[in-house]
């Protein structure tokens, strides 16, 4: 028991001399301390401009580290005349980073926004930490349930009708929102800087869910739009003929048979069912559905 006590504690002592060592700052104030001069216009589009790349470095250690460092670097680089400032704050901010990329602007523009401040490392880095979850949240529910849908939707729509204004009108909208959002994002976030999070971090919740909420009823749209399910099945009595698609589901709620195989098909998924799985199962459905007449 003694030797399990003593190798235990060698162990805890090697792993926080492991983990002070694994620290990539020196030091946690700047050497110069005088807040810089105020970043121009120009130098936070550059900022958004950069940030298309946030994902180009992308790897499992360090996630979006690389790509984000590239964002900030012609703005750090006015910002910390001093060489050692400027190396220290580059190394700290090729830590760990995971954010969503359409509005990664907000948090880059906050940090340059206390880069110029010259505020401690550790406040920098705590700030990045905590508006990752929050942006990512906002993020996919802005961008992935809400805007993709409805512009997919309009030119899904023309493009079925034969148009090639379809994917064009697509790639405008969804890139006209997508820029404006990304550049004035970067300035919003380096103007207000650490007011920001305050207000970020009681909105998020109401943001995410009233986007979603939009987004569900896009999507609720395109089922009734897009997915297309019926049957040819005729019910007889006597004489008496009775479409079951026509006379009696159609008359119950429309769109009724689309409906029910789209809740299947969440219900199978919360099950476990992989896309992959359900894209087979769909399609095996369509064939035997069609050869035995019930489709």
């Amino acid at each position: 028991m003694a030797f399990n006590t003593l190798d235990n504690t060698a162990s805890e002592k090697n792993g926080a001399n492991t983990e002070q060592d694994s620290s990539t700052v020196d030091r946690d104030d700047y050497v110069d301390t005088t807040p810089a001069e105020d970043l121009t216009k120009r130098d936070i589009n550059v900022m958004a401009l950069r940030s298309l790349l946030l994902q180009a470095s992308f790897n499992y250690e360090r996630m979006q580290a690389g790509g984000w460092l590239y964002t900030l670097i012609p703005a750090l680089r006015k910002l910390h005349k001093n060489p050692d400032d400027l190396a220290n704050s580059m190394k700290m901010h090729m830590e760990f980073l995971n954010v969503h990329p359409f509005d990664v602007t907000f948090l880059s523009g906050l940090v340059l926004a206390m880069e110029r401040s010259k505020e401690k490392l550790s406040t920098i880095r705590a700030v990045k930490v905590a508006l990752m979850g929050p942006l990512g949240g906002i993020g996919d529910a802005l961008f992935w349930l809400t805007l993709l849908p409805i512009c997919a939707g309009i030119g899904a729509s023309l493009a079925l009708q034969g148009s090639v204004l379809g994917p064009i009108l697509f790639l405008l909208m969804f890139n006209i929102v997508h820029f404006a959002l990304r550049f004035g994002l970067a300035h919003y976030g380096y103007r207000t800087g650490t007011k920001a999070i305050a207000m970020l971090k009681i909105h998020t919740k109401n943001i995410s869910h009233a986007a979603s909420i939009v987004g569900m009823t896009v999507i609720g749209a395109l089922v009734a739009s897009y997915v297309h399910l019926s049957t040819p099945l005729v019910m007889k009595a006597g004489e008496a003929k009775v479409a079951l698609q026509t006379d009696v589901l159609d008359k119950l709620m429309p769109n009724l048979l689309p409906l029910t195989f789209t809740l299947l098909v969440y219900w199978l998924m919360k099950r476990g069912f992989s896309p992959v799985k359900l894209i087979g199962i769909t399609a095996v459905f369509g064939v035997v559905g069609k050869l035995i007449g019930i489709l």
